[in-house]
């Protein structure tokens, strides 16, 4: 299997399958695909539509398969690799499992958006700020603590579901984002965000992002701001 991404650094879709393989010890080829630019004459775009249709991050290819989208790509190596069991053992378990990374893709937009992940970054002033102004975000993170606080409490953790799951991949990136701007979180929750961040398959493209030394102006247009 090959599974093509972008920049460690910036690509937060790309991490959440990479980090899913990799905890999970699943083999597979990493394809990385620079982030030049977004545009249909950018390099990047030109190698991503030779392989999906959408020209996005993360691709999945398995022989004559090609699976794009990060949930869909999740699924399908539940369904390959039943052994590693991706998501809960139980029914309604699985369901609520589900329905928090479906939670994620839909939702948290003024997180994602105020606080793009980058993960070599250490911003807290740019978090304060971030933190004083804008309610939405203030509100995204409430959900947060809320939500994995609820996991937790059901399953015993340290994990959402006890054991690693799809859905602790699907939040290493919001648990970076976190840490990259010093938003204030309850210990507890503060205990899981570190616990994630310490599991092997996130480490590891933590020690990748941060070596890629490789900065890209219009990821981070916080930086050029006076």
């Amino acid at each position: 299997m090959k599974l093509y991404i972008g920049n460690k650094n910036y690509s937060s879709w790309s991490m959440r399958p990479w980090v899913l393989l990799t905890q999970a010890d699943i083999p597979f080829e990493e394809v990385m695909v620079r982030f030049d630019a977004f545009t249909p004459e950018s390099n990047f775009k030109a190698t991503l539509k030779a392989v999906s249709p959408t020209g996005k991050v993360p691709v999945l290819v398995d022989g004559d398969l090609v699976v794009w989208d990060t949930l869909a790509i999740a699924e399908y190596l539940a369904e390959k690799f039943p052994e590693c069991e991706l998501w809960p053992h139980e029914r309604a378990d699985r369901a609520r499992a589900r329905s928090i990374c479906a939670e994620l893709h839909s939702g948290f937009g003024a997180l994602r958006s105020a606080c793009p992940m980058n993960i070599e970054a250490r911003l807290p002033d740019t978090g304060a700020l971030i933190w004083r102004d804008h309610a939405a975000v203030r509100a995204d993170v409430a959900r947060l603590v809320s939500l994995w606080r609820d996991c937790l409490q059901k399953s015993g953790g340290p994990l959402l579901f006890g054991n690693f799951s799809v859905v602790d991949a699907y939040y290493a990136p919001i648990c970076t984002r976190l840490v990259s701007y010093a938003l204030p979180l309850p210990p507890d929750v503060q205990a899981y965000v570190q616990h994630v961040l310490a599991l092997p398959g996130v480490k590891a493209w933590l020690d990748a992002a941060c070596a890629e030394h490789d900065f890209l102006a219009f990821e981070e247009p916080y930086r050029l701001q006076r």
